[in-house]
């Protein structure tokens, strides 16, 4: 999947995260980019399909053990901070 910056109804793949469907977004974003069917996705992050696949949709009530070891095998990192220290903020 590749990004395209000049449509404008296209959002970025990585960023501020604010509900589960961006989340399961970016994950799903990821898993296509390195270019991973679901099911082989699931056994490299040590979860179920149904688990990823209710992940990428934005299941609300996802268990967060799992879903931060998804993001972690699958090369993604969180990190938390004030909103008045975000450092991805427009100045």
């Amino acid at each position: 999947m590749k990004l395209n910056r000049k449509d404008p109804s296209h959002k970025p793949a990585y960023g501020k995260i604010s509900t589960p469907e961006e989340l399961g977004r970016v994950i799903r974003f990821k898993r296509k980019e390195i270019g991973v069917r679901q099911e082989i996705a699931a056994g490299m992050t040590g979860v179920g399909t149904k688990f990823l696949s209710q992940l990428e949709n934005g299941k609300e009530t996802a268990e967060l053990g799992k879903t931060l070891q998804v993001l972690r095998k699958m090369g993604l990192e969180v990190y938390i901070f004030p909103r008045s220290a975000d450092p991805l903020k427009e100045r």
